[in-house]
């Protein structure tokens, strides 16, 4: 799963006053309190990419079979690489314009249509709580799946060590309730960076010890396909833009960075991370599909030894990694739904109606899961509707309408570009959700 999503820097840094006759320049405009180091935002981004959603490539690999499945990662790496370069590169041009420092996601989109089309400003508001809204989406979609990962770890290490007494999925997940809950009336960011740094270690010795047991066992791998059917085909896609998408961190890491023309080019701090990120995901995706075959699960943990000290070992730090990291990833979600609700009540009520909303939200996770309790399944659902929204629609919609009265390039170049990806976005969400849905009733109804 993807990766750890953070917050969105929802400040915008006012431009210093230049002279009108100057060009703006906005990455020198910035003024950064704690500027990070271009190696520093290298391992930001890496971060934001590489999470639990690693753990599923061999899974979703198995929808492809091997020489698809590596194709297709690399596929998906330039497209949802492309998609963040015209996003930034967007983002300085209205910030240009604008005269501002800098602008974070939402911003971006709401600026371009407010400067766009005189047809397409009266959007504007809508655009702006749609952003916000997918961003809220991508991360109760993806909460929704952390909570399947725990639970499905906890029954794994539970139903080894007590075979007797053996429950369903459903039932972890209504016993995370009350932990979840408590963990996310934690209120400022602050206070979540240990768990978040507890959460990063755990996930580092996961690998580590993962690829010791694919790579151990891979000269007796189990039977695996080249190529299976393309029907099979969309669920891969979902997976593994859930897996890969870092997209709503992206501003906020480019916004803070000391030299932030390093972020685009050649190399560069977003084509370094990414060809890191879709090399690591296919070696992980071939090793575990090569050692488990058509039985890999959808976190290649599930997988490992019962009766090992060392695979126990990746079971429950699974289980503490993604636990701690739920936190964090709910931040931005209650972050934004509370912007809309705050204004609505008087201040003597906030407190309340914060628990209240957080304990609605956990809830709302937590039976997300409990109704779709496969974990591939709900990873390809998630990723089809909620990460391709963000990481794909967006982006393109965004890039297009900026540039519609500023020419579109050479024969049009933009336009027929944008239209592509618009058409893979729709594969992506339309065969995704038939995929994800028809499995989901085939298996549970």
């Amino acid at each position: 799963m993807p990766s750890e999503m953070y917050i969105m820097d929802s400040t915008v840094t006012l431009a210093k006053s230049v002279d009108d006759t100057q060009d703006y320049n906005p990455l020198k405009e910035r003024n950064v309190t704690h500027p990070t180091s271009t190696v520093g935002s290298f391992f930001n981004l890496l971060k934001s990419s590489l999470g639990s959603g690693l753990l599923a490539m061999p899974a979703a690999l198995k929808h492809t079979g091997l020489i698809p499945g590596s194709l297709g990662t690399v596929l998906v790496a330039v497209v949802a690489t492309h998609c963040v370069h015209i996003l930034v590169e967007t983002s300085r041009d209205i910030s240009r314009e604008c005269r501002v420092a800098s602008l974070n996601y939402t911003e971006t989109c709401e600026r371009v249509f407010k400067h766009g089309p005189k047809k397409l400003r009266t959007y504007t508001q809508f655009v702006r709580h749609f952003v916000d809204y997918a961003m809220a989406g991508v991360c109760l979609g993806g909460t929704s799946v952390y909570v399947i990962f725990i639970a499905s770890s906890l029954k794994n290490i539970c139903d080894s060590a007590f075979p007797d007494h053996k429950y369903s999925v459903e039932l972890y997940c209504l016993g995370l309730l009350l932990p979840l809950v408590l963990l996310n009336q934690i209120r400022h960011l602050k206070y979540l960076v240990p768990f978040s740094i507890l959460a990063n270690l755990c996930l580092v010795v996961i690998f580590v010890i993962t690829c010791y047991y694919t790579i151990s066992g891979i000269h007796d791998r189990a039977e695996v396909e080249l190529a299976t059917n393309v029907q099979q085909w969309p669920l891969f896609l979902s997976t593994v833009i859930f897996a890969m998408e870092g997209i709503n961190v992206v501003m906020p890491i480019e916004n803070e960075m000391a030299h932030p023309e390093k972020f685009l080019g050649c190399p560069g701090v977003l084509n370094s991370t990414m060809v890191f990120v879709a090399l690591l995901y296919a070696l992980v995706g071939i090793l575990g599909y090569l050692k488990y075959g058509e039985e890999v699960l959808g976190s290649i943990t599930l997988n490992l030894p019962d009766d090992e000290p060392l695979a126990l070992t990746a079971k429950v730090l699974v289980v503490v990694a993604v636990f701690f990291t739920y936190g964090l990833q709910m931040y931005a979600p209650m972050d934004i739904m509370w912007s809309r609700l705050q204004g609505r009540l008087g201040q003597s009520y906030w407190n309340w109606a914060q628990v209240a909303m957080r304990t609605l939200s956990v809830v709302l996770t937590v039976v997300l899961a409990a109704a779709v309790p496969d974990l591939e399944l709900l990873i390809g659902l998630v990723g089809a509707i909620f990460f391709s929204t963000l990481g794909l629609l967006i982006p393109v919609v965004v890039q297009t309408v900026h540039q519609w009265d500023r020419g579109l390039g050479p024969y049009l170049y933009v336009a027929w570009k944008n239209a592509l990806l618009m058409v893979f976005y729709l594969i992506v969400l339309l065969s995704g959700c038939y995929s994800a849905v028809s499995a989901i009733i085939d298996k549970y109804y």
